[in-house]
């Protein structure tokens, strides 16, 4: 033994170099490392972790609650980038303004059903107006167009029975009339596709020649021989207390927002808008589909000179300046893209009620009527100003 201390203990079977007698094995329980887990395993087989003097484990998310998690998360973010999201704040922030400026006159059911009702063709005409943005074109027409439609339509029934005319007389002046609006349409996206007329001048000049042939044909005033049948069910009337007026156009909006959606129509229309040559290269034909376009626009159009016609029972030439300008701020300030490409059938259902209930609330605090021309308009201005800087954060990113 070393007098400087205790004798090392030696591994088994090696032999001590002081005294040449065989090591003795350390017992475990004087070692300083903890028991490996092949020891430990046959003394603490079956025990809980926590019996065994471990900390248990934290428990890991099950693969269906991350994966719900994730899709939330997922869900979220769409919702708050999307523009239709947006817009919708923007209403509401609008609603609730005149909602307080004017207390008991504007949140009622009665004034928010005139606001559909007058927006009824409005709308109709936005939709058509959506195809043609995501194009990266534009239609100036579309109020004269419905204007001329409506004159067709009613210098037919003034020669077939005015008034009292029966339910064939009005099929078939109703479809003179949608007829005439997709001739229209079809003349313009001809002139924007084939001749290669940019389509804010094909569609100017559609707009003059539709208000002047609507005055020709009418002989310079309205034509008031509406058939009482169309202005009493189409018109005035409607289904538990919603008008036809509102069922039709909101029918049209979920219609072709479907097409826009989930068919082969709606895709080649994102697509031209987002790239007409490459649209071209993968086999579109991109000229005839402009032409349908623009031809879809007009025959829309015509549906909302008959659903005005019933209406207003008269043609109504000169009440038609802002239509264009109104349906134009609709589509854009729901999140479509001057540009092309971008936008949805939602989000011009979200803008196209900014104007109108704008234009209400205005008329509910009395404010001159020119002065809500000129608010449509800057609304307008703001939303080409969002478009264009939506556009270069984009690019940015």
């Amino acid at each position: 033994m070393s007098a400087d201390g205790p004798p090392t203990p030696q591994p088994p079977g090696r032999p001590d170099p002081a005294t040449g007698a065989p090591g003795q094995p350390v017992p475990a329980a004087h070692t300083s490392s903890p028991p490996s887990a092949a020891v430990r395993a046959p003394a603490e087989e079956g025990k809980p972790r926590a019996e065994a003097g471990e900390p248990p484990a934290p428990m890991a998310p099950g693969p269906g609650r991350s994966r719900a998690a994730a899709l939330a998360s997922q869900w979220g973010r769409r919702l708050a980038t999307a523009n239709e999201t947006w817009t919708l704040l923007a209403l509401i922030i609008l609603m609730a303004y005149f909602s307080v400026a004017a207390p008991g006159k504007f949140l009622n059911l009665t004034n928010l059903g005139y606001i559909a009702t007058n927006s009824a063709a409005l709308l109709v005409m936005a939709v058509g107006q959506t195809f043609v943005i995501l194009t990266a074109g534009i239609d100036l027409s579309v109020g004269f167009v419905l204007v001329l439609s409506g004159v067709v339509a009613g210098e037919y029934y003034l020669h077939n029975g005015g008034t009292t005319a029966g339910w064939g007389v009005i099929v078939v002046g109703a479809l003179a009339g949608l007829a005439t609006g997709c001739a229209w349409g079809a003349i313009q996206g001809f002139l924007v596709a084939k001749a290669k007329v940019p389509p804010l001048i094909a569609t100017l000049g559609g707009l003059g020649a539709a208000e002047g042939i609507s005055y020709l044909i009418a002989g310079g005033n309205d034509l008031r021989s509406v058939p009482q049948r169309l202005v009493n069910t189409v018109g005035f009337g409607g289904v538990g207390g919603i008008r036809w007026l509102i069922i039709i156009s909101f029918a049209i909006a979920i219609v072709f927002g479907l097409i826009l959606a989930y068919t082969r129509f709606g895709r080649y229309t994102y697509a031209i808008g987002s790239n007409p040559e490459a649209a071209r290269r993968a086999g579109i034909g991109v000229d005839r589909h402009l032409i349908k376009v623009y031809a879809l626009q007009g025959l829309l159009s015509g549906v909302a000179g008959v659903m005005s016609l019933a209406y207003f029972e008269t043609t109504s030439i000169a009440g038609h300046p802002t239509d264009n300008l109104t349906v134009i701020t609709a589509v854009v300030l729901g999140g479509a893209s001057l540009f092309g490409g971008r936008g949805s059938m939602v989000g011009t259902v979200i803008g196209l009620f900014i104007p109108a209930m704008l234009a209400n609330g205005l008329q509910i605090l009395e404010v001159n009527q020119y002065w809500q021309y000129a608010a449509i308009g800057m609304v307008l201005v703001a939303a080409v100003y969002l478009d264009q800087f939506r556009r270069r954060l984009r690019e940015r990113t």
